[in-house]
């Protein structure tokens, strides 16, 4: 077993939480510090225009808390690619960001991108991120004919929406078919020459069969099943039950 960490855990609901209150708890920065301290290779966080959850001071909170006291950990900003978003990325630099073809309305991200028809936007503002140095990633379909089209864009990475997995019965048939087609896309995508990341409704359940089989996936970011198994164990021991469903720690 590695004791490398492949888990960013997304603290959009800790920032969900805070918002139905006007009170400065949860604090998302320091559940996201407790996330880091206890294993965690990074955070996501997906900012959107209406600020449901994460709002663009939390970014900035977080970007500085990593900076000075995780310095060798990661930070993902997910998102739409408009111009405010884009002006949020060259202004903090995370370490990533991940692209997703979302409406400002939907409740997550629930589709990869359209590359016949967004092809020229996502060569533009990814050639725009790499020139502020930050690593690219763009969300793909869990179908094999894909990671071809996000290289040709110029991606470094993609993820793998595995919401369809997600949504089956760990370990049932339907799992298991939709199994074939993650790690489909994920070896095409290493014979695209990418990194692969993969992310949604990923359990500590789900895990296992997934990392097992592409040991190679670089990332997973876990948002929404992270802090429910977090409600029952905490969050630095879900952090570390999560790592061992990935296979790196005992």
């Amino acid at each position: 077993m590695s004791t490398h960490s492949r888990l960013s855990v997304n603290v959009n609901a800790v920032a969900m939480l805070r918002n139905r209150r006007s009170l400065p708890w949860p604090n998302v920065t320091n559940m996201a510090a407790i996330a880091l301290q206890a294993g965690a290779k990074g955070i996501t966080v997906h900012p959107r225009p209406d600020e449901r959850h994460i709002r663009r001071s939390d970014v900035a909170e977080l970007a500085e808390m990593i900076s000075t006291r995780f310095p060798a950990k990661e930070l993902c900003l997910e998102g739409y690619p408009d111009a405010s978003f884009l002006e949020l990325v060259e202004t903090t630099k995370p370490t990533q960001v991940l692209f997703v073809p979302d409406d400002p309305a939907q409740t997550t991200s629930d589709h990869g991108w359209d590359f016949g028809k967004d092809s020229e936007l996502l060569k533009d503002v990814i050639a725009a991120a790499k020139s502020w140095g930050v690593r690219t990633s763009l969300f793909v379909d869990p179908d094999a004919s894909e990671p071809e089209k996000a290289a040709t864009c110029g991606a470094d990475r993609i993820e793998i929406y595995t919401g369809p997995y997600g949504a089956c019965p760990a370990g049932s048939p339907a799992s298991l078919k939709e199994l074939e087609r993650l790690l489909a896309t994920a070896n095409a995508a290493q014979a695209a020459g990418l990194g692969v990341n993969a992310g949604h409704d990923l359990t500590v359940d789900n895990l296992p069969p997934l990392i097992t089989q592409a040991p190679f996936i670089g990332e997973v970011s876990i948002g929404h099943g992270f802090v429910a198994d977090a409600l029952i164990h905490g969050f630095a021991e879900s952090v570390r039950r999560f790592r061992r469903a990935l296979r790196e720690i005992g």
